[in-house]
């Protein structure tokens, strides 16, 4: 189904015929749809209109020159989604997974540009949110779902309004405010591996003015499978959550203040070897979700916290004035076993530390014919990542004396923009809009790298006994990168249910130092004849990439808000595209690599083109009682993104041997909700099935790691009773229990054709290891509202 788009003219000709027959996000939202345009539903007699916020300013859907889908917190609760991965089996063309080797961490992949490195140093491609607050790093970022109003997905660059790291788009996840009158829900959950989950929330007026509200959560589940060494659970959950609101509002004021707080005790999450070990010859184990990894020197713990205060002050009838301010921190330990296996042939225990401030201020406008916001933001964040990679394993066995390559980085990153995007209705019918943002952002870098022997350093072992024999890296350096980020549209609207728009956008992803980079590796790169800071320096350095987008969409609801529908299609143009990489070092001449070194370079640039459609339809209603009815909902993404040039180590072009990772070339969603009365109160029978094509997990092919197109199937049926006190459902995620490849590590060569031997790059057992989705799960949940 991969569609070529070879030459701009020819997809440009393309949309215009496209646009003559379908639509980018779901303009408006019938009961029942799963995903939608985000924003507030009006009372049904102005036609369910979906406002939303993707432009900074509050707008309906239909207006919007954007590629924006979102889905509604009560749709999320029908259909029992409980992670904020899981929302991408519902929106065209954007990939997210839990990162290899962890239980909270993010990666994030929209229209093909995405990050999946966590170490501080790499950007993040895909900007999220929380309540308008940039989360500036992924750890502890794969959210669950309790108390959120709505999640909203804007695909394409949004650098104008987001700011840097949205390159590829940005994921807003908006939580509940809180109700005027007093409430408190206990809702329930239990399911297929002893999954239990408890969440309550409360909320009262402490005055006319003053609203107060809290929720906490505890999700836990047992593990899909287990540690066969350390005799503990392997992808499990023990999860515990909090999150407290302050409302205030008095005439044109209007303040809320929240925090959260997530604590996650889960076991480490290890991969499972797919190939046998190289040097013992251990066996590949029966279930996917089976370890025998044996590092356990630290725990996996994730520990986040955070706030905001947001403000809205109504200057005049024309002019309201935001502020919104946020703090976030995290830190979590995970031991990371890469070979899977009990010795430390290629153990690695990580720290991860993060800390936040940002601070943002915006001015809207809503005149007759003029509309639009001028913003300043600031962030002051540091990101420190510190761990070991034990290569402890040797000819015989002994564990010590072992060599221990460790890293430690520290970024601190400052940034700071001004930007203003406005729009003007020429007539009735045409509007333009421009926008620009100006940004200033300054990273500082510390790369201290150090050669141990005798075992674990004392980062992770108080009075280790190990020895430092080398450091390979001791760098320091600063560099701010400044970019300008436009934005233009034309939209125009034959009627106020049709939005035909042309719109070309840009975004860029913050530069900066290879956090593994190895100055002792660094070559004469000035021809001065010798090797200093400079040569450093540059070797270590990254610069920002960059994507153009030209987008051409339209938006229709017909047949009286029955059918909406939205129809893209885009070009991207992907500039100096950073490629993170690491290859193994043999430091002693032994013929064994026991160090690596990161290399990460501007390399490549490429096309990313494609088409996005999606769609909600009322086929029927009242025809199985009064409030009967019979929704369905689609999407379909398709991608062509392909590299122009990619410069590999040794200077040669290979464009035509690489692929984009973590992107599917199709994308699609097929859901229903046929509702019916019954018992003073409505059953609804849900169904979604996801289809997501061939995907490779790096750049490089990989039979063994890269997972072929599937399909997920989910099913529900809920009770809600009228009068919204009560209700209680069946779920079952992934119906047919489809076995899938969502991560992985790969440090061996050979392999293909079939038969030829692999080869390790690093250690000695040879680390080729997959992380999976989740197998087939069946849950009921319950709620009581009071």
């Amino acid at each position: 189904m991969t569609i070529l788009f070879r030459s701009r003219a020819l997809l440009l000709a393309g949309c215009a015929s496209l646009a003559a027959i379908a639509s980018p996000a779901v303009a408006q939202d019938a009961p029942g749809n799963g995903t939608m345009g985000d924003g507030e539903v009006a009372e049904e007699d102005t036609g369910n209109l979906i406002i939303v916020t993707a432009r900074r300013r509050d707008e309906r859907l239909i207006d919007v020159p954007l590629s924006v889908s979102a889905i509604s917190g009560d749709t999320l609760e029908q259909q029992g989604v409980q992670s904020l991965t899981e929302v991408a089996q519902q929106v065209p063309n954007i990939t997210l997974e839990v990162s290899r080797g962890t239980n909270t961490t993010l990666t994030a992949f929209i229209r093909g540009v995405g990050q999946q490195d966590p170490v501080a140093g790499f950007e993040a491609g895909v900007g999220l949110y929380v309540d308008d607050v940039y989360l500036n790093r992924p750890q502890a970022a794969v959210l669950d779902i309790y108390d959120v109003e709505r999640i909203e997905v804007l695909r394409g660059p949004q650098g104008t309004l987001y700011g840097r790291n949205t390159i590829g788009g940005a994921i807003k996840y908006v939580t509940a405010r809180l109700p005027d009158d007093p409430s408190f829900s206990i809702r329930g959950t239990y399911g297929s591996f002893d999954q239990a989950d408890l969440i309550i929330s409360g909320s009262v007026p402490v005055s006319e003015n003053l609203k107060i509200g809290a929720s906490g959560a505890r999700l836990s589940r047992g593990g899909f499978g287990e540690n066969l060494n350390l005799g503990t659970e392997n992808y499990n959950k023990d999860v515990w959550a909090a999150r407290g609101t302050i409302e205030f509002e008095s005439g044109p004021v209007f303040a809320r203040l929240s925090g959260d707080y997530v604590k996650d005790n889960s076991e480490a999450r290890q991969g499972g070897r797919l190939i046998p070990g190289l040097f013992t010859g251990a066996p590949v184990l029966d279930s996917a979700f089976d370890t025998r990894a044996g590092l356990d020197i630290v725990d996996q713990e994730v520990e986040a916290y955070g706030g905001a205060l947001n403000i809205a002050i109504e200057l005049t009838d024309t002019l309201t004035l935001k502020s919104i301010t946020g703090y976030r921190e995290d830190k979590s330990t995970t031991p990371i076993d890469f070979d899977s296996l009990p010795a430390a042939d290629l153990d690695v225990p990580a720290i991860y530390e993060n800390d936040q401030f940002s601070q943002e201020l915006q001015l809207l406008y809503e005149g007759d014919r003029l509309s639009g916001v001028l913003g300043f933001y600031y962030l002051d964040a540091n990101a420190f990542t510190a761990f070991d990679v034990a290569l402890f394993t040797t000819g015989d066995l002994i564990s010590l004396p072992g060599l221990n390559a460790q890293t430690l980085g520290d970024v601190g990153t400052k940034t700071w923009s001004v930007f203003g995007d406005f729009t003007f209705d020429v007539t009735d019918t045409i509007s333009i809009s421009l926008g620009g943002r100006y940004t200033n952002d300054e990273r500082t870098s510390r790369v201290l790298r150090t050669t141990f022997i005798g075992g674990f350093s004392d980062l992770f072992i108080p009075n280790s006994p190990a020895i430092a024999i080398a450091t390979t890296s001791d760098f320091q350096g600063s560099e701010t990168f400044e970019d300008f980020n436009p934005r233009a549209s034309i939209s125009w609207q034959p009627t106020p249910d049709h939005n035909i728009y042309f719109t070309y956008s840009q975004g860029f992803k913050g530069g900066g130092f290879d956090p593994r980079g190895q100055t002792t590796a660094a070559p004469d790169l000035d021809g001065d004849g010798d090797v200093d800071f400079d040569d450093q320096f540059e070797f270590l350095r990254f610069a920002p990439e960059t994507v153009d987008s030209y987008e051409l969409g339209w938006k229709a609801s017909l047949l009286d808000n029955r059918l909406n529908i939205s129809v893209a299609a885009f070009l991207g143009s992907y500039d100096d595209v950073q490629i993170p990489g690491s290859v193994g070092l043999d430091t002693n001449g032994d013929g064994i690599n026991d160090s690596f070194i990161g290399i990460t370079s501007n390399a490549a640039s490429a096309d990313v083109n494609g088409i996005e459609f999606e769609g909600s339809a009322l086929v029927g209603r009242d025809f199985w009682g009064d409030g009967s009815r019979l929704n369905v909902n689609w999407s379909l993404g398709v991608l062509d993104a392909s590299f122009n040039t990619f410069i590999d180590a040794f200077g040669v072009d290979v464009a035509d041997q690489r692929v984009f990772q973590n992107t599917p070339d199709v994308t699609a969603h097929m859901g229903f909700v046929l509702g019916v009365p019954a018992a003073d109160g409505m059953i609804d029978f849900i169904g979604n099935a996801s289809l997501r094509g061939d995907a490779s997990q790096f750049e490089v092919p990989n039979p063994f790691l890269d997972q072929d197109g599937f399909v997920l199937v989910d099913a529900s049926i809920v009770y809600t009773s009228d009068s919204g006190l009560f209700s209680i459902g069946g779920h079952v995620k992934n119906l047919f229990d489809k076995e899938y490849i969502v991560a992985g590590y790969n440090f061996v060569a050979g392999g293909t054709p079939p038969g030829t031997p692999f080869v390790p790059t690093l250690g000695l057992e040879g680390t080729l290891t997959g992380f999976y989705g989740d197998p087939r799960r069946f849950f009921v949940t319950a709620e009581v509202n009071f």
